[in-house]
Order: structure tokens, then C-alpha cells, then sequence
């Protein structure tokens, strides 16, 4: 739970919570699917939704999905609440600095 400053209102933080923290995981999402279409030729061919795109349609298309599915989770269970906008904050950054390495060419070739 967050602190309250004396003579400010403590209005609820936790739709915009929501939306930071999912942001965060759907970024994530995007460079893990990215990998795992690239390691498996079954995947690959499933995740071509549109064929000039590739892979790239279905990789974007599902984490999209998982995005608005934890946004929709997470304002459902923090939208009514207040919730420590610095922590998440924080998970929110690691997860996009996790994303972007994880779709830099060295480190995905690892997995």
C-alpha cells in the first residue's frame, strides 16, 4: 500500500498500475514468443497469421492478446485500490529491459 500525504487525496491507483504492469508483460511476451518462433519449426509455421509478415503476425498477435488479457485481470483485481506505483514501476522496467535484451540477436541465439 502506498502512504498518503496529509491534505492530498488518495484518489485509487491501481487501474494505472494495472495498465503499467501489463505493459510490461506484454513486451516480455512479445520477445518470448519471438524466440520460441524461431527455435521450433511448428511454431513457426502456426504463428503465420499473414503470410508477407511471417512469423512476426502471429508473435505480435498473441502477445498483444496476453497484454490486453493482464490488463483486463489486473484491473480487475487492483482497479478499486491502491497499490505501490514505485514497485510496480520497477517490475514494469525490468520486464521491457528483459524484453529488449532478449530480442537482441547474441542473447536470444543463447536459448
Amino acid at each position: 500500500m502506498s502512504a498518503t500525504t496529509p491534505g492530498v487525496p488518495n484518489f485509487p491507483n491501481g487501474s494505472g498500475a494495472a495498465a503499467v504492469l501489463a505493459a510490461g508483460i506484454g513486451s516480455l511476451l512479445v520477445a518470448v514468443f519471438a524466440i520460441i518462433a524461431d527455435k521450433s519449426a511448428a511454431i513457426k509455421s502456426a504463428m503465420i497469421f499473414y503470410k508477407p509478415t511471417g512469423p512476426l503476425s502471429g508473435v505480435t498477435t498473441c502477445a498483444i492478446a496476453c497484454w490486453l488479457i493482464a490488463w483486463g485481470i489486473l484491473h480487475l483485481l487492483w482497479g478499486s485500490r491502491n497499490v505501490d506505483m514505485r514497485r510496480i514501476g520497477v517490475i514494469a522496467i525490468g520486464l521491457l529491459v528483459m524484453s529488449v535484451l532478449l530480442t537482441f540477436p547474441p542473447i536470444a541465439d543463447l536459448f
